[in-house]
């Protein structure tokens, strides 16, 4: 249910963290993955990687903010693999603050990226998966996507509307009856790049009295996750495996949150 040989998938984001584990994992069951990010060596570095495990892969430089950019590499999908089956909108960044001391650029860029790059994704892309026959789009949110945070209003907003705009859009491709199924999933703590990001700029110290150091990533998810420790980017892949596979046909409109607990609390 999870071979996905004959498929071609797209990943934004993909030279680190999530993106990466998606990349890996989706060529390994058998996918030509076309990977994009703005980080050329490191995405170059990760298509070797999947090459030398026998796997099928390349790699575009692309900025998801900019549309002539979306225009381009779904030419180029379409151009070099005829199709696109599986699209995982996973770029994104992380800058928290507290919302009277957030610049409107740092809140604009958050937007630009984590939002309009989602919407743009979409926009372009579900052309080609549609005349693919369908497909699988799955839209990286948050568990900030489904609860508020001090310190992080920008990200809980953007990762918010992702949810709801992942959900709309399943609902006008289940009203097209164009086999697109569209879905959300949302990550806890996991060990990734953009939680360097977050912590740095967040006020995730407000768990604690006003000046506190800022908890590092282990601590700061045994203190709040139920299972007491940080996810991997790999138990994100698998569910995006999931999504991606026939094993979620029946399946649209879906927040899969993979969080250790979090939002059980």
């Amino acid at each position: 249910m999870t071979d996905l040989a004959g498929k071609t998938a797209l990943v934004t984001g993909a030279a680190s963290g999530i993106g990466r584990a998606c990349a890996e994992t989706l060529a390994r069951a058998g996918a030509h993955v076309v990977l994009t990010d703005i980080q050329d060596a490191a995405g170059c570095a990760v298509v070797a990687g999947i090459k030398a495990n026998g796997g099928s892969a390349s790699y575009l430089h692309h900025d998801v903010t900019s549309e002539d950019e979306w225009v381009g590499v779904v030419a180029t999908v379409r151009d070099q693999q005829g199709r696109l089956d599986i699209f995982v909108n996973n770029a994104g960044i992380g800058l928290g603050g507290l919302v009277t001391e957030m610049t409107l650029e740092s809140w604009r860029r958050q937007q630009s990226i984590n939002v309009e790059g989602v919407f743009l994704g979409v926009k372009h892309c579900l052309p080609l998966m549609r005349a693919s026959g369908g497909g699988s789009i799955i839209n990286m949110s948050s568990v900030a996507g489904l609860k508020g945070s001090a310190g992080m209003s920008a990200y809980c907003a953007s990762k918010g509307a992702v949810r709801l705009f992942s959900k709309s859009i399943a609902l006008e491709c289940a009203a097209a009856g164009d086999g697109v199924r569209v879905n959300s999933v949302h990550p806890g703590i996991i060990d990734t790049p953009i939680w360097e990001s977050i912590v740095e700029t967040t006020g995730i110290a407000a768990i604690g009295p006003p000046g506190a150091n800022r908890p590092d990533l282990d601590t700061l998810s045994a203190m709040i996750t139920p299972m007491g420790k940080p996810g991997a980017p790999q138990d994100i892949a698998d569910g995006v495996l999931y999504l991606a596979s026939d094993a979620s046909r029946y399946v649209t409109g879906l927040e899969l949150v993979i969080d250790g607990g979090l939002t059980t609390r």
